[in-house]
């Protein structure tokens, strides 16, 4: 694990900007990479440098060749990141955007009396533009429930819904409220089963921090990350898109390239950013493997961020030293279980005769950064099932360390009226 290899998790944590300290609060460990992760210092380098040149793409000059070169370079970067061997990259506005815009793209080109299949574990994302463009184009639309009591949707619950007219299909990787991971390929393998020209569209945004994308072993259609939750910035999202979604009819201006899917002049800041991203998981890959192939290099650093993070959220679980675990105060409930093996990198709890908003203020004011999740339109399909109004969100990534859980435990250990 990271933390065994000596001095990694401090060379780790020394290429994030204010990875123990807000430039507003002062010192404060961060508990809320679901909101947003830290940014790498060399993506805040880049994002400056970008920022300060005036010329754009396609135009006949130096610097603008340049600036096609770092996007190119950054599109063939992507690919080997997420793993995928065909299809194509491109910029929008945010990951929720570009969800929408694929999602929509699929519905209004679907057959007429089609159907469009989703779950309810969905982040807003996706799920409100499926039922959306369903609703517009004339499809019905499948909800999968999802079980409450893992936070989970799994391809057996896929697979009793699917019928031979489900022509699209959304699946949200990991769940921002629950923290679980799903088996994308699986369910993508059912779907096909059943449906197999379906348009399959994947919310990745939330499991992108914790490595491990492959898209080629998903055999889907659209896949959307947003960049600010895996060390680079605001601002903007990335989608990968099949070569057959690609040539679907879609939104471009008149007589623009047919493969086209971009709007506008993009900040090629944005793809350079990305290129630190990839190059940091690059260097993670190296440092905790003898790998000499980039790809299997990311591999080997997702891998052990899911490993390290595993051990950090079964400290925050079970305990650590001689702090008793979540598991073990009383006051406080784990959404989605104590043991469950599909977590990742989050803990959802509920703290007795507390609003969670005030245990959110009280950490706060502890250094601890936390957040509120309430059931509304982005938790409310999560949280409302298990007949609550509002949780704590704890959300780690591999630069925290166990002293930062044990700071967390200690804080939590005696919150009680």
């Amino acid at each position: 694990m990271l933390h065994q290899t000596p001095g990694l998790i401090e060379e780790i944590r020394s290429r994030f900007a204010h990875v123990d300290a807000c430039p507003f609060q002062g010192p404060r460990i961060f508990f809320e990479n679901a909101g947003g992760a830290l940014t790498l210092n060399t993506v805040v380098d880049t994002s400056a440098k970008f920022a300060a040149i005036p010329d754009n793409q396609g135009r006949d000059n130096v610097a603008s060749h340049a600036l096609v070169d770092i996007i190119n370079r950054a599109k063939a970067n992507l690919s080997v990141f997420m793993n995928a061997s065909e299809g194509q990259f491109f910029v929008g506005e945010s990951g929720t955007e570009l969800l929408f815009r694929m999602i929509r793209t699929a519905c209004v080109n679907a057959p007429k009396g089609g159907k469009v299949i989703g779950s309810s574990i969905e982040h807003p994302a996706s799920r409100s533009a499926a039922r959306r463009w369903a609703e517009i184009a004339g499809l019905d639309y499948v909800n999968v429930p999802h079980d409450d009591a893992t936070g989970l949707v799994t391809a057996e619950d896929y697979a009793a819904l699917m019928t031979p007219d489900v022509a699209v299909a959304t699946i949200l990787h990991a769940s921002p409220v629950t923290g679980m991971g799903m088996d994308v390929a699986a369910i993508a393998r059912v779907i096909r089963a059943v449906a197999p020209d379906c348009f399959i569209i994947v919310d990745g945004i939330q499991h992108a921090a914790h490595g491990q994308m492959d898209i080629d072993s998903y055999d889907v259609d659209g896949y959307a990350i947003s960049p600010y939750k895996v060390f680079s910035r605001h601002g903007y999202g990335i989608a990968w898109i099949s070569d057959r979604l690609t040539a679907l009819p879609h939104d471009q201006l008149i007589d623009a390239p047919a493969n086209g899917w971009e709007f506008g002049t993009r900040d090629t800041g944005s793809y350079a950013a990305m290129s630190d991203v990839v190059g940091y998981f690059d260097w993670l890959g190296g440092q905790v493997s003898e790998e000499t192939d980039r790809r299997d290099r990311i591999r080997a650093a997702g891998h052990a961020i899911h490993a390290y993070e595993t051990h950090l959220t079964n400290a925050m679980i079970n305990g650590t030293g001689n702090l008793p675990g979540l598991s073990d105060m009383d006051h406080i409930t784990i959404l989605a279980g104590a043991d469950n093996p599909a977590r990742e990198g989050l803990v959802s709890i509920t703290v007795e005769d507390f609003p969670s908003a005030d245990v959110v203020t009280r950490l706060n004011q502890q250094g601890i950064r936390t957040h509120t999740r309430k059931a509304d339109h982005y938790s409310g399909n999560v949280l409302t099932p298990l007949g609550l109004n509002d949780c704590i969100r704890i959300s780690l990534c591999h630069y925290n360390t166990e002293h930062e859980v044990a700071q967390l435990l200690a804080a939590l250990k005696d919150m009680k009226p």
